[in-house]
C-alpha cells in the first residue's frame, strides 16, 4: 500500500494541464483508513432497523465534507433518509458541477457467504473487502478527496461543486426529486458527475451512455386461511408455493423472452451500427460470463449477453419464499407465498405501462392457475424511467480527457444495465450528465464479499480531480 504521498495521476507529462496545482497529492494510507471507516457504518436503506445506521453514516459523510473544505454542510431531512450536501460556489463566471453518489448500500445477504464480515472491511489482495466499499462510498471518497486536495493546494477549486449524497438509491431514491426540486444550486448546475458505474475492465475506463429503468413488483400468493397438514390434505387443496411456482414459470417462453402480453411492444431491437459498436468493445460473452462465475448463459435468444443486459429488458426473480426450507422442514402446505420480480425496462418502455401489463396478466395466469378462493396481488415499489445520455456534450469531452490521462488510453462507450434512479431524476431536469466509473465488473457488487481496489481508488482520485480542471476549461 505504501506509506507516503502518491500523486494522483501515473503519467504527469504535459497533457495540456499544466498548473502543478492540478496534480494535487494525497496519502493513501489515510484514504484506506477512512474508507474502512465509511464502510464499516451499515447504512442499509432497505431495512428499518437501520435507519439509525444510515443517519450516523449520513453524519459521518457531513464530517468528511467539512474537513475538506466544502461550505454549507449538512445532513437535509426527507420523508425517508437524509440527503448529504455541500458547496463551494467561489468561482463566478465559471461552471458548476454536481457530484451526486450515494451512500446507503444493498443488504449483506447471507453471513455465511462472506468471507470475512460485510461490515468490518479487510483489505485483502490489494482491495477493501466489505459491504458498499464499491457501491458507492469508494467512489464517493475518491471525488472528496479530490476536492479536498485542489483546496489544500491552491485554497480554491477550478470550478463551482455542489455534492448531493443520497441516503435512498438503493431503495430507488423516493424522495431525491422532491429534494432536487427544492434545492436550487443542485438543480441548476451545468453539468452533473456520477461514478456509480463500471469500467470495461481493469486499466480500461469507460464512459456509459446509457441505463435501463427499474419496476420492483411483489406478488403475494393466499392459497388458504392457514398452513395445513400435507398429509391430511396433500393431493385435496391448492398450495401457494405450487401456484407461486407456476407464476414464475410462466414469466417466460421457452426461448428466454418474458411472455407478458405486450411487453415488447415498445422495445426496439439494437440497430446494426449499435450491435456492431457492442462486438467491438463490450464485454464479450466469456467476460460477463467470467465476472458473474457462471458457467453458461440464460435469456432471450439472437442477443449477445451483453446486448441482454444493457439494450434488452428483463424480468428476474429476485426472491420466492413459502412454508420452511430449513433443515427440519415442516410436512405442511403454506398458505402464503411470496415472489420478488425487479424489471429492467429499456428506452421508450414506461414503468406505469409496464405495471399495467403486469396486472393484466396476472389477473389471466390467476384465472387459469388458481380454483375460486386463491388470491393473488401485486404491489409496485420502485419506479424509474431507462436514461440514454448523450455524449456530444463538451463535459463529456472533459471526462474522456481526464480519464484518457490517467489511465493512458481512452475511455469505452458503453451502455450499463443497471439503474441510478438519480441520473433518471437529474436528466429530466436537463442537466447533462457524465457517467464515469471506478469500479470494475468483478468487483461483486450487491453480492457477497464486495470489494474494491486500492487502485481505483487511488485511479478515482485522479480523474476526478483533472475532470475538474478540464470543466473549468469549457467556460
Amino acid at each position: 500500500m505504501g506509506t507516503g504521498y502518491a500523486p494522483v495521476v501515473a503519467d504527469q507529462a504535459d497533457h495540456g494541464l499544466a498548473r502543478p496545482s492540478e496534480y494535487p497529492q494525497f496519502r493513501m494510507p489515510a484514504l484506506v483508513a477512512e474508507l474502512t471507516q465509511f464502510a464499516s457504518i451499515p447504512s442499509i436503506s432497505a431495512d428499518p432497523e437501520h435507519a439509525g445506521d444510515v443517519q450516523a453514516c449520513a453524519r459521518w459523510l457531513a464530517g468528511r465534507l467539512r474537513r475538506a473544505g466544502l461550505h454549507r454542510v449538512g445532513v437535509i431531512p426527507t420523508r425517508g433518509h437524509p440527503v448529504v450536501t455541500g458547496e463551494w460556489r467561489h468561482a463566478p463566471g465559471l461552471p458548476t458541477v454536481l457530484v451526486y453518489g450515494h451512500y446507503d448500500v444493498q443488504p449483506p445477504g447471507p453471513a455465511g457467504r462472506w468471507t470475512t464480515p460485510p461490515f468490518s472491511p479487510v483489505l485483502r489482495a490489494g482491495s477493501l473487502h466489505g459491504r458498499g466499499t464499491a457501491d458507492n462510498k469508494g467512489p464517493i471518497l475518491a471525488h472528496v478527496t479530490a476536492i479536498q486536495q485542489h483546496l489544500r493546494a491552491t485554497g480554491r477549486l477550478p470550478v463551482n461543486v455542489v455534492c448531493v449524497f443520497d441516503g435512498e438509491e438503493e431503495i430507488g431514491g423516493p424522495h431525491l426529486a422532491a429534494f432536487l426540486a427544492g434545492h436550487e444550486a443542485a438543480r441548476t448546475a451545468d453539468v452533473a458527475v456520477v461514478s456509480d458505474t463500471p469500467m470495461r475492465r481493469t486499466g480500461v475506463p469507460a464512459l456509459v451512455t446509457g441505463l435501463r429503468g427499474v419496476l420492483t413488483a411483489r406478488l403475494r400468493v393466499r392459497a388458504a386461511g392457514r398452513d395445513l397438514h400435507a398429509g391430511h390434505f396433500g393431493g385435496a387443496v391448492p398450495g401457494a408455493a405450487e401456484i407461486a411456482c407456476a407464476l414464475v414459470a410462466g414469466l417466460h417462453d421457452l426461448a428466454g423472452r418474458v411472455a407478458i402480453p405486450g411487453f415488447y411492444n415498445r422495445v426496439h431491437a439494437p440497430s446494426p451500427a449499435e450491435r456492431a459498436d457492442a462486438a467491438a468493445a463490450a464485454p464479450t460473452d466469456a467476460d460477463i460470463l467470467r465476472s458473474a462465475a457462471a458457467s453458461s448463459a440464460w435469456g432471450e435468444r439472437g442477443f449477445s449477453l451483453y446486448e441482454r443486459t444493457t439494450m434488452r429488458p428483463a424480468i428476474v426473480v429476485n426472491g420466492a419464499g413459502a412454508g420452511s426450507v430449513g433443515s427440519a422442514a415442516r410436512a405442511v402446505i403454506p398458505a402464503e407465498a411470496v415472489i420478488e420480480l425487479n424489471v429492467r425496462l429499456v428506452p421508450r418502455q414506461q414503468p406505469d405501462e409496464v405495471a399495467e401489463l403486469i396486472r393484466a396478466w396476472l389477473a389471466e395466469a390467476t384465472h387459469d392457475l388458481a380454483p375460486g378462493g386463491v388470491t393473488v396481488t401485486v404491489t409496485f415499489g420502485a419506479h424509474v424511467k431507462p436514461v440514454v445520455i448523450s455524449v456530444d456534450h463538451p463535459a463529456a469531452g472533459a471526462a474522456a480527457r481526464a480519464l484518457s490521462t490517467v489511465y493512458g488510453t481512452p475511455p469505452v462507450l458503453m451502455r450499463s444495465g443497471g439503474t441510478i434512479s438519480a441520473v433518471s431524476t437529474l436528466n429530466e431536469l436537463g442537466i447533462p450528465l457524465v457517467l464515469m466509473g471506478f469500479s470494475l465488473p468483478d468487483d461483486r457488487i450487491h453480492a457477497p464479499n464486495e470489494r474494491f481496489s486500492l487502485a481505483s481508488l487511488r485511479s478515482g482520485v485522479a480523474a476526478s480531480s483533472l475532470f475538474l480542471s478540464e470543466i473549468a476549461r469549457l467556460r
